[in-house]
């Protein structure tokens, strides 16, 4: 297949949005949760979570327009914090279940099987069971002018991961913990297996 720009502009809508959202390759699949100042929890998937730098240790992730109400973006406006959670293998279909619209007031753990889980003193609930999960606050956002999305930053206050997926070098080896992967908008795959290989310098 070869399509132009004008070929892709006049596709089918909804074929050139799966084939434009899955053109990219597997993003990742997670869960962002929060927390209203009312107490109100809200939990629902992304694909877009994005590693910004180490030193400090920064992640991004992108929020659509806010034409409709965006409960997750308020909530990180309100309070500051927030989660991220790595959906696994055996809560795909809840996961997935926690894009609907549901209307403010109405928290997603309690439409569906997720279990929110608050650790430590940390204000945003986290996602029981989750085999990564990591606290953030918010840092700064970007409006995107060109599709009007915005870009979301948050500086890493803690992480919780499974002891038995991190290897010696401090890899967090994912294919043991079942994490899923998405593949365009509703499709979602969990990797059987990982090959690392060494740092690579140029050939002599």
């Amino acid at each position: 297949m070869h399509l132009s720009r004008k070929e892709l502009d006049e596709l089918n809508s909804i074929y050139k949005i799966n084939f434009v959202n899955s053109i990219t390759g597997y993003k990742p699949a997670n869960l962002i949760a929060t927390k209203s100042k009312e107490g109100i929890s809200n939990v629902a998937v992304f694909s877009s979570v994005v590693h910004l730098g180490s030193a400090p240790p920064v992640l991004g992730f992108i929020l659509r327009p806010t034409t409709v109400p965006r409960h997750t973006y308020s909530n990180i406006k309100e309070t500051g914090y927030y989660t991220i959670n790595h959906i696994h293998k055996a809560i795909i279909e809840d996961a997935h279940h926690s894009s609907a619209k549901y209307p403010e007031g109405v928290s997603e753990f309690d439409k569906t099987t997720l279990e929110e889980e608050y650790l430590g003193d940390f204000f945003a609930p986290y996602v029981k069971d989750c085999p990564v999960k990591i606290g953030l606050k918010y840092l700064e956002e970007y409006q995107i002018k060109s599709n009007n999305t915005i870009f979301v930053l948050g500086e890493i206050m803690e992480v919780y991961v499974e002891d038995h997926l991190i290897e010696k070098n401090g890899l967090i080896n994912l294919t043991k913990g079942g994490t899923a992967a998405i593949n365009g908008l509703d499709t979602y795959a969990v990797p059987e297996t990982n090959k690392q290989l060494e740092y690579q310098r140029p050939k002599k």
